[in-house]
């Protein structure tokens, strides 16, 4: 059994570690509730831009823009979305497997990354793939701004062909406990076909001023307001996984607390009795 000492010295340190904890859940509370905001007032209009830019691309000619061409996929550029910190749970942990199960899937060609956070940094520059960009230290500053450079450094390779299809692996934020990895293709353009008339013909619409200054101005558009929800559901969900993490934490500290509270007691109590022994016994042999 450990010595009383050992015991205390352990009890404190995990106090010290569950004060933390609970700072940093109050912390990603706060910041919580400011990023989901941002993300709810955000997706109409992200969603409302892909049923328009999808609307405008079946009516026009895959070849009549740049963003539209598909070509021979020989070279793929990934963005991964990750945290500059760690204690957030699985929520760095499950954006690197996604990314690498995508790499994986796209065995023999060529692999270029532009990698949001820290931690995929980390990740990645260990290993041998192009990262064409990176980004970190950016939870402070998300904004258009950021999106917009992100957009132009994607938008410029893929249409110099220096890539042939872009992805975005990132975590959805759904609510506080449920953030959802996603994978999804950013370029070319992936038209299913959702917003067709019933009938299947697609009504022409007379453009002002031209039906390819429309096209070019809104699908840049539609790069940087697909990025720029990417980079908000991102850091809702990084707040939520780490409030999660931290509160199971605080409420583990003070199980761990309260089972060596209960074993420095037991010790207590056997030192306790091991010197009334003692003593007695000495009693008994001056007496006899």
């Amino acid at each position: 059994m450990a010595n009383l000492k050992d015991i205390k010295r352990r009890i404190v340190s995990v106090k010290n570690t569950q004060q933390i904890t609970k700072a940093m859940k109050l912390v990603a509370a706060a910041k919580l509730r400011r990023a989901q905001e941002a993300v709810e007032a955000s997706r109409p209009y992200s969603e409302k831009m892909v049923e328009l830019v999808e609307s405008l691309a079946e009516r026009s000619n895959p070849e009549s823009h740049p963003l539209l061409k598909r070509r021979e996929v020989e070279n793929i550029l990934i963005i991964s979305f990750t945290g500059d910190k760690g204690l957030c749970g699985p929520f760095n942990s499950s954006i690197l497997k996604a990314s690498q199960r995508l790499i994986a899937d796209n065995e023999g060609r060529g692999i270029s990354l532009c990698v949001i956070g820290r931690k995929g940094l980390d990740f990645f520059r260990r290993r041998p793939f192009t990262i064409t960009m990176n980004i970190v230290d950016y939870a402070k500053r998300i904004g258009y701004g950021m999106a917009e450079e992100i957009a132009k450094t994607v938008t410029e390779a893929f249409t110099a062909e220096k890539v042939d299809v872009v992805y975005m692996v990132y975590n959805k934020f759904k609510n506080v406990v449920v953030q959802e990895p996603q994978t999804v293709s950013l370029l070319p353009m992936e038209l299913e076909g959702a917003y067709k008339e019933e009938d299947s013909e697609l009504v022409e619409y007379e453009y002002e001023p031209s039906a390819e200054v429309v096209l070019n101005e809104t699908l840049e558009r539609y790069v940087v307001s697909r990025i720029y929800q990417a980079l908000l559901e991102s850091n809702a969900s990084e707040h939520g996984v780490r409030m999660t993490a931290m509160d199971a934490a605080t409420k583990n500290s003070k199980e761990m607390i309260d089972n060596l509270t209960l074993e420095y007691n037991r010790a207590r109590q056997a030192a306790i009795t091991t010197e009334l022994i003692e003593v007695v016994t000495g009693a008994d042999a001056l007496e006899g």
